[in-house]
Parts: C-alpha cells; sequence; structure tokens
C-alpha cells in the first residue's frame, strides 16, 4: 500500500494486516499510527526524515514498528520516465551508501525493528534483466547487513513485471524469473517478497465506449468518443497504448481510417489514441479499449463534471455490477 486510505479498503475488503507492507514517500504522523494500531507487516522507509518520524509514533503509540529501507539500486528500467523508479535522481527510496548509514541508525532506536531490505526499479518491464541486476545489488548489501549483525529477514524486491498492450510485445517468462529469483536466494533463509500487481489484473480489464461523432480538421480525422481522459488517463498521462477493437464487424468491412479518437474533455491532451489505424466506424458503435484493468479506474476523475462509469465483473456468461454508475447527484453530494 502506499497511503491509509489503500490499508482501509485491503482491511475493507477481508485482507489481512499482517501481510501489508507500506511503501511510499509521503507518509503522514496520521497514517503512520493507523498502520501501526492495525499491525502491518512492515514499512518501507524512503528517507530519514520518515524513519525519525515513525520512530517517534511507535514511542508515542507503545509500538515497535518493523522496517525495511527501500534503497535505489541505481539500475536503469527500460520503461517510460514517469514509471521508472529506482535512480539516485528519483523521488523514491535512497541511495545504498545512505542505506547503510540508516540501517544502523535505525537498529539504535528501540521502538523500531529493522528486518528487511526492499527496492522498486519501475513498472512495464518486458525483460527482467534489470530486476536481476537490482535483485545481485539488493542481496550484496543484504551481506553487509547481515555481517554487521543487522536480522535481516525479509527481500522485498518490487514489482515490474510487465503485460503486453501492443500486438508485438513479447512478455518474459514469469516462472523464469521466479526460478531465477529462487537460485539467487536459496539458502539465504530470506522471505522474498514480490509486487505483481500489474501483470495480474491488467490484461483482465477493458474499457467500453461508444462512438459520439467522427470529424475532419483539414486533413486530420477524429473519432470521437463518450470516454475521455478522466476516464483512462494513461494515454495522455503515459503516451501509452491500448489495443483498440470494434464490438461489431463494421459494415464497410475492408475500410479503415487513420484518426485519433479522443473524448468530450475540454483538453487538447484528452485523447485515447493518436494516429490509430482502426475500422471505418460510425456514430453508435461500440470500440473496446484492450488491457485497462490496471491504472484505468484507480486513476478516473470528475473532471469536466464528468460522472464515472460503472464497472462489470464477468465471470463466463455471468455479469454483476460491482460499482454503480455514478449520477449528477454524487458529484455534489459532498459539496456545501
Amino acid at each position: 500500500i502506499v497511503s491509509g486510505g489503500e490499508l482501509y479498503r485491503v482491511l475493507k475488503a477481508g485482507g489481512k494486516a499482517d501481510k501489508v507492507v507500506f511503501s511510499g514517500v509521503g507518509k503522514t504522523a496520521e497514517e503512520m499510527d493507523y498502520a501501526l494500531r492495525s499491525g502491518i507487516l512492515k514499512f518501507n522507509v524512503e528517507s530519514e526524515g520518515e524513519l525519525e518520524l515513525l520512530a517517534r509514533r511507535a514511542v508515542q503509540l507503545k509500538k515497535r514498528a518493523r522496517v525495511a529501507l527501500r534503497v535505489n539500486p541505481d539500475v536503469a528500467a527500460e520503461t517510460h520516465p514517469y514509471i521508472a523508479t529506482g535512480l539516485r535522481d528519483h523521488k523514491f527510496g535512497v541511495d545504498m551508501r545512505t542505506a547503510e548509514r540508516l540501517y544502523h541508525k535505525a537498529a539504535g532506536m528501540p521502538s523500531l525493528e529493522v528486518v528487511g531490505v526492499s527496492c522498486h526499479i519501475g513498472s512495464q518491464l518486458l525483460d527482467y534483466t534489470p530486476l536481476l541486476e537490482a535483485l545481485d545489488r539488493l542481496l550484496a548489501l543484504t551481506s553487509r547487513l547481515r555481517d554487521a549483525g543487522l536480522p535481516i529477514r525479509y527481500l522485498d524486491i518490487g514489482g515490474g513485471l510487465g503485460v503486453p498492450y501492443k500486438p508485438g510485445d513479447v512478455r518474459a517468462d514469469p516462472a523464469a524469473y521466479v526460478k531465477q529469483i529462487l537460485a539467487k536466494v536459496n539458502g539465504s533463509g530470506l522471505t522474498v517478497m514480490v509486487e505483481p500487481g500489474r501483470s495480474i489484473i491488467a490484461e483482465a480489464g477493458a474499457l467500453l465506449t461508444r462512438v459520439i461523432n467522427r470529424k475532419t480538421n483539414g486533413s486530420k480525422h477524429f473519432v470521437i468518443v463518450d470516454a475521455a481522459m478522466n476516464d483512462l488517463i494513461r494515454p495522455a498521462l503515459y503516451q501509452a497504448y491500448h489495443h483498440i477493437l470494434p464490438i461489431k464487424e463494421t459494415t464497410e468491412r475492408d475500410a479503415t481510417i487513420t484518426a485519433d479518437v479522443v473524448g468530450p474533455v475540454c483538453e487538447t491532451g484528452d485523447f485515447l489514441a493518436r494516429g490509430r489505424a482502426i475500422p471505418c466506424v460510425t456514430p453508435g458503435d461500440l470500440l473496446v479499449f484492450a488491457t485497462a484493468g490496471a491504472y484505468g479506474s484507480v486513476l478516473g476523475s470528475n473532471y469536466n463534471a464528468r460522472p464515472k462509469p460503472p464497472e462489470v465483473l464477468v465471470d463466463g456468461r455471468r455479469a454483476k455490477l460491482i460499482r454503480k454508475r455514478e449520477s449528477m447527484a454524487d458529484l455534489v453530494r459532498n459539496e456545501t
């Protein structure tokens, strides 16, 4: 988790607090208190100031906080710069040299229990080589810390496993990746922790949208749909690609157009695809944006006073509404 709200969601859904790891660069005192009272497994601490604040909050609550430091192994992740997180000039974590000093500082704080080493170098990696390089650096650090008497027992290697968004993308084999991890940690006594979230959920979700209109400005073609950047911001934010599929065959079966697929939001950046060859759709047609299960709904907003769409869970021929469509009244429910 990376917020108190996410901890609340985990617990509300029946998750166990003692399986929760709290990461993030901006944990507040209130969030720390909530996590300490809930009995989470450990905190991934990302700065010296945070380490000191956590120690004070644990003293105040008469608790002992289990901690790991999020270390930047300075390994470059070949991904979009917005989701690369493991270099020295990123806001996340601490560099290796600083980490060793902070580990010894934390070991001298009675309200803290040093239990692990953590890192996360970035997301959407189709080649796992950088992850394994980072693992080697973490293992070397762990060995030095253990030699100095620190009882490191958790190795949190983060996430990053990518999925094939584009038809030509090739996913590396997760099973082969796990085998390489096990070969490196075999006999160490370490508990290895991973965060495979996107690789589990991304391909399970799709965004369904209806064509409102088509227009041409000069030589430029636009397909205007009723979804927008407030529903799926990844293309505007990360220049992300989502494959587009028509629900039904178009009447002009062999015809395609090259167009920008855009939403109604009042921003030039409100696009879901740019310069994309798509079937020759007409107003009223339904389109599917594939692989929208990760970083889709959770990044949604009400920008331009647009209610959020419903969410439906589909299992074979069964479908269940799991989030109601927002109403206009919902938009102003908390306003005075």
